[in-house]
């Protein structure tokens, strides 16, 4: 079947007020991705017209957390994200008729 390069769709407030105003939607995708096989994933997946896409890497994090036991120290592992923007007048709609 292929690699998997769409992981999930992110759900922020700052991505829902995006898609909101300016048709563009966030995904958290494989890290060995380019842009043109993420435009053709996203157009194959909801049928839409993509217009651009924006790549980053976001960086890990260190976080600690406090238990009984002491201090658990652990890391968040990096991700690539992608923001695409949509033709004019299209839409995701990701949680369907809630």
């Amino acid at each position: 079947m292929g690699k998997q390069i769409l992981i999930k769709p992110l759900i922020t407030e700052k991505s829902n007020r995006l898609s909101e105003k300016l048709a563009q939607y966030t995904f958290v995708v494989a890290k060995g991705t380019n842009k043109i096989e993420i435009k053709t994933a996203v157009e194959k997946l909801y049928s839409v017209n993509v217009e651009s896409v924006n790549t980053f890497t976001v960086p890990g994090k260190v976080k600690n957390r406090n238990t009984k036991t002491g201090v658990v120290k652990g890391r968040k592992p990096s991700f690539k994200k992608a923001i695409v923007t949509l033709a004019t007048g299209e839409e995701i709609n990701f949680f369907g008729d809630l």
